[in-house]
């Protein structure tokens, strides 16, 4: 806020301080209380404002990040709209390159901001020349003086939850935390937010989701990497193991299904009035499995990375969710 303390200079001072709202319907049969920390209402509807706007705002305390200069990263939709809107509000020029998979709502987001958007195959490796980590990293080197934030190496990614995410959980749930659940992707939220709960109570479970197709879930359980396959379910999982991810503070991983977590999200709309993307769904249909074996005073918080209006066309809308197989 400014120093008269009734508004904020830029849409980037509004990002955090999200609301924790109880599962009634969908917990029905569990003992424990279930409260979902709700990402949407971050300014571009999404968990990833926290880290892209920490690590411009830093970029920008360091130096690297010049006056009127280009911002380049590799996004799966939702950093972009944070970075986006960053540019847009402070002056910078902004080029994302993002996976063909993608909704087409996130990509026109990008452009509503005014970014130059790229957008690459999914179904090629992680080194491919046409890849969209790669084409970032190319588009970067031929822009003279641009800064590439790199989420999925920069360890300021953890250091946005450490700070921020974390400390909120924490005063939120006036410290009854018991558990924490929530995917990985860069890692960076789950890692950062339970690098922090854990320093405040150890006894905290730390419990990570994972999808079918990506490399995380066998990674952590059996220490071996799987070839991985394409998945449809958006801004979770990976199929490169990220510095970001810091397995040390996992008590657990659960692997879900594309089709489960579509279900439960459209589930979460319906039952709990919550419209989130389909990887909120993958952490909800986790937490709700392991809250099963919890006892009554358990507080088991789960993060919803994204707003479902990012998904009209894909899990929101039935044409698609049955030429996909997932509605019989």
């Amino acid at each position: 806020m400014s120093e008269d303390n009734y508004y904020f200079e830029s849409m980037a001072d509004a990002v955090g301080n999200t609301p924790l709202v109880k599962l009634r319907k969908m917990t029905n049969g569990i003992d424990a209380t279930v409260l979902a920390k709700v990402e949407f209402f971050n300014p571009t509807g999404s968990v990833k404002d926290r880290m892209a706007v920490y690590i411009l705002k830093e970029a920008v305390r360091k130096g690297v990040l010049k006056p009127g200069g280009t911002i380049v990263e590799a996004t799966s939709g939702n950093t972009g709209a944070a970075v986006a809107m960053f540019a847009a509000a402070h002056g910078y020029r902004s080029i994302f390159t993002i996976p063909d998979k993608m909704s087409s709502e996130k990509i026109d987001t990008l452009k509503a901001f005014g970014a130059e958007v790229h957008v690459c195959p999914t179904a090629v490796a992680p080194d491919d020349p046409k890849s969209y980590y790669e084409t970032a990293k190319r588009i970067h080197r031929e822009t003279p003086g641009a800064y590439f934030i790199g989420q999925y190496h920069n360890l300021d990614n953890i250091m946005a939850h450490y700070k921020t995410t974390g400390p909120e959980i924490w005063e939120q749930t006036r410290g009854k935390i018991t558990h924490l659940v929530g995917g990985i992707g860069t890692g960076g939220t789950i890692s950062g937010t339970g690098k922090y709960l854990k320093e405040q109570n150890p006894n905290i479970k730390v419990i990570a989701v994972d999808v079918d197709g990506s490399v995380y879930y066998d990674y952590f359980k059996y220490k071996k990497m799987i070839e991985p396959h394409p998945y449809l379910v958006e801004g979770i999982g990976d199929d490169m193991l990220c510095p970001t991810t810091d397995f040390s503070v996992f008590d657990d991983v659960i692997n879900v299904s594309d089709e489960q977590s579509f279900q439960y999200a459209r589930e979460l709309a319906r039952k709990e009035g919550i419209l989130a993307g389909g990887s909120s769904g993958s952490a909800v249909c986790a937490a709700l499995q392991y809250a099963k074996g919890l006892k009554k005073g358990d507080v088991v918080v789960v993060i919803l990375p994204d707003h479902g209006l990012k998904y009209l066309s894909k899990q929101f809308s039935e044409n698609w969710m049955k030429e996909k197989g997932f509605m019989k």
